[in-house]
């Protein structure tokens, strides 16, 4: 799409993380790509790729480039869909990136109804329990769940996540119930990198329970399996465990104290001049299929 085919060859190679990759998808040799590149930055006066890493790596200057070009192609295919009439047609790339569990339970049953509608779509999803950075990672749209969106993405919220804490009936049997938050001190606490520490709430008073898990991991769904386990204690979301509350598997343990009210569900991307069709139809699929009073439902 671009006027000069050595800016398409980049941008393929960035998209797909190698240059005998990208230049595959152009029908252009590993050789022939290598020293396509090569000219470019000689041309530029400027590194684009480090040569040093055994894997495919942008470096400063080359992000700053890639994403100047993504923006020159946006323009173009905007140009291009407008002459053609096809604005609302939601085609092409698409890549979306989801918290594992959230992603594995909610999104990823909904794609296949999505890209039956879409079907001109190429799809590609990320899960991980990590922020990802949308634009080193090309996400066209993430879930994130959290409190607060940076200022730099554009938010729409498509649910609450009400966490509760709650254990397996086996461990408390043999560790006894805590009667305040203060007990959990002497308790096993369970959670994943970066969610202690756990900001609860009590009507209007607020408790922070800050201590070190039980287990180190940085996956929320292991964290999952060891609470049902009966490892520990746990400050969990509705979404995700309402199942098991529902059938006795886990119990809600100080059920008077939640997670803050603040963190909801949220469908993020970057701001930008001009928002790529399929985003905004992705989002309006999400609230359209999502219910977030089910999870409520399932306390």
């Amino acid at each position: 799409m671009m006027m000069d085919p050595d800016y398409d060859l980049f941008v393929a190679a960035a998209r797909h993380g190698s240059l005998s990759a990208g230049g595959r998808t152009l029908g252009v040799s590993a050789t022939m790509a290598s020293r396509r590149i090569g000219k470019l930055e000689q041309r530029l006066g400027a590194q684009l790729i480090h040569r040093s890493t055994r894997r495919f790596a942008l470096t400063e200057a080359g992000e700053r480039f890639h994403i100047a070009l993504q923006h020159i192609q946006a323009q173009l295919h905007e140009a291009e869909v407008r002459v053609s009439g096809r604005l609302d047609t939601p085609s092409g790339p698409f890549r979306i990136s989801a918290p594992t569990s959230f992603g594995r339970l909610y999104i990823a049953p909904l794609l296949p109804a999505f890209l039956r509608r879409y079907p001109q779509l190429s799809l590609s999803v990320d899960l991980s329990d990590g922020f990802v950075d949308l634009v080193a990672a090309r996400v066209d749209c993430a879930i994130r769940i959290a409190s607060d969106i940076p200022a730099s993405l554009e938010s729409y919220r498509l649910g609450d996540s009400r966490r509760v804490l709650c254990a397996a009936p086996g461990y408390l049997a043999s560790a006894g119930t805590p009667a305040t938050i203060d007990d959990l001190a002497a308790h096993r606490l369970l959670a994943a990198e970066g969610q202690l520490p756990w900001r609860l709430l009590n009507g209007h008073r607020y408790g922070v329970v800050d201590r070190q898990s039980h287990v180190g991991t940085n996956s929320s769904e292991l964290v999952r399996e060891l609470t049902l386990s009966g490892m520990g204690i746990a400050l969990r979301s509705l979404w995700d465990v309402g199942d098991a509350l529902h059938d006795g598997r886990l119990v809600r343990v100080l059920p008077d104290w939640e997670g803050s009210s603040r963190v909801g569900i949220h469908a993020v991307h970057t701001r930008q001049t001009m928002v790529p069709p399929t985003v905004p139809a992705f989002i309006a699929f999400l609230r359209e299929r999502l219910d977030p009073a089910a999870w409520d439902r399932a306390d």
